[in-house]
């Protein structure tokens, strides 16, 4: 099992900056991807981005791709989201996935643990 654990949300006002963390533990040692989705209230979750544990690869959804990077720390088995340019529409609940998985990486359905959400809020 994979434990994750997020912090770094929060209310921050159109164009301002935040970073998310994910902390991960447990058997991290067979994790591939890691990433970022959100779901808004009455839609769906969607695909933020991800990263390769292994070797770095990056994905970002088109929403996000110029505004926010996803970096990761082996040392710390620690991934985050830095989000720039902040939205209106990037409010939501921001969730930590992993996934043992070489492809799939932008559907929810590749990923097998999940951490708790953390909220981000963003006035106009």
């Amino acid at each position: 099992q994979v434990q994750l654990v997020e912090s770094g949300g929060g209310l921050v006002q159109a164009g301002g900056s935040l970073r998310l963390s994910c902390a991960a533990s447990g058997r991290t040692c067979s994790v591939y991807h890691m990433g970022w989705f959100r779901q808004a209230p009455g839609k769906d979750r969607e695909f933020v981005a991800a990263i390769s544990w292994s070797d770095g690869n990056t994905y970002y959804a088109d929403s996000v791709k110029g505004r926010f990077i996803i970096s990761r720390d082996s040392a710390k088995n620690t991934v985050y989201l830095q989000m720039n340019s902040l939205k209106p529409e990037d409010t939501a609940v921001y969730y930590c996935a992993t996934t043992f998985y070489t492809s799939g990486v932008y559907s929810d359905k590749s990923y097998s643990y999940w951490g708790q959400g953390t909220q981000v809020t963003v006035s106009s």
